[in-house]
């Protein structure tokens, strides 16, 4: 097994949902390294995420944007920065329907800026040595299954059904380009839906958790019946970990919850929660709105994580209905985290692509 130990991280978009809870989750288990996160703070960025990094000596936040290269080579510089651990990126399907170039701009020509600036640190100045880039993916760029077909592997074709997951696989092919032709350690990891402390409420669990909170409706695609893998993001974390430490660069690692649910099973859950917690107002599911379905809406995704697994030695550590209770208590203990996003750009957005805000 490949081992490597980093010292000084640079987080690209670490003030997002994912990013955020990595930060959280590295510093507790490696309070000797350096942090430094990198973020444009763009809607979906929140630095009261990182209020409890901020006063760690250890850590240091960078507003700044991944397209600026000559910004990021100085900072690798100066930061003598070890490993890119790469997270920023635009990743909301509905977005990329409406908007499209954005997610070009970001997860092509950002992850494109980001390898050059460490190719010409870490390799054309030998700044750093050893040295990592890991890219964080989605198992969206695999396309979509079928009800009875086998989860996704490393090896299944890619096959992009949507702007989002066409610029998330164009990234993943520049990653890995970058590895065999040029020589950067990388590795690249491709991950199942997360949920979690910390993630924007434009998402479907806090959508419909605040939603339930504000006496609004919840909105569900379709018939309710396409079917995601659900991964708590500090599961995800743990296996990011996991990679840059054991990984083997220029290898690709799947990292999957275990927890296939269609999205009307998950609500149903989340209802089931709150009716506990609520019980006056149960049954929550009577709020249960079916709304137009999303253009091109993937059937089914599920990940096969054996190969992280068999190597690394991953395996979720939470149940999703536990989980999922972990996540509905962090959200009604942490209302003055999510309840200043309710306002303008987001409650706007909500309003026009569901119908409720």
């Amino acid at each position: 097994m490949n081992t490597y130990a980093p010292q000084r991280l640079l987080v690209t978009g670490g003030a997002g949902f994912i990013g955020a809870n990595f930060v959280h989750h590295w510093l507790a288990h490696h309070p000797d390294s350096r942090v430094v996160v990198l973020d444009a703070l763009t809607y979906a960025g929140n630095r009261a995420s990182l209020a409890a990094a901020e006063a760690r000596p250890e850590f240091c936040f960078i507003h700044g944007d991944i397209s600026d290269t000559a910004g990021v080579e100085r900072l690798l510089r100066e930061e003598n920065i070890d490993t890119i651990v790469h997270f920023a990126a635009e990743s909301h399907v509905d977005r990329s329907i409406a908007g499209p170039d954005a997610f070009i701009e970001t997860n092509v020509l950002g992850t494109h800026s980001l390898l050059k600036a460490a190719r010409a640190v870490w390799l054309q100045e030998g700044a750093v040595r050893p040295h990592r880039f890991h890219h964080v993916s989605t198992d969206e760029v695999y396309g979509s299954l079928g009800r009875d077909d086998p989860p996704f592997s490393e090896t299944t074709p890619y096959a992009p059904n949507s702007p989002y997951a066409a610029s998330k696989a164009a990234s993943d092919h520049l990653v890995r380009a970058y590895h065999h032709t040029y020589g950067l350690a990388t590795t690249i990891s491709n991950c199942s839906n997360n949920y979690g402390p910390y993630q924007f409420p434009e998402k479907l669990i806090p959508l419909c958790l605040i939603n339930l909170l504000d006496d609004k409706p919840l909105p569900i695609y379709g018939d309710g019946l396409n079917v995601r893998d659900w991964l708590h993001v500090e599961d995800h974390c743990r296996g990011i970990e996991l990679i840059l430490e054991g990984g083997q660069p220029g290898q690709t690692y799947n990292i999957g919850g275990g927890a296939e649910r269609t999205n009307l099973e998950v609500v149903h859950a989340l209802c089931a929660i709150m009716d506990e917690r609520y019980p006056a107002n149960a049954p929550h599911t009577q709020r249960i709105e079916f709304v137009r379905d999303r253009p091109g809406h993937d059937l089914r995704y599920a990940i096969d994580e054996t190969k992280l697994r068999r190597e690394l030695g991953y395996a979720p550590g939470r149940h999703f209905e536990d989980g999922l209770r972990e996540t509905v208590e962090w959200y009604l203990a942490q209302e003055d985290w999510w309840r200043p996003i309710l306002s303008g750009e987001y409650r706007d957005w909500v309003g026009q692509h569901y119908g409720a805000a």
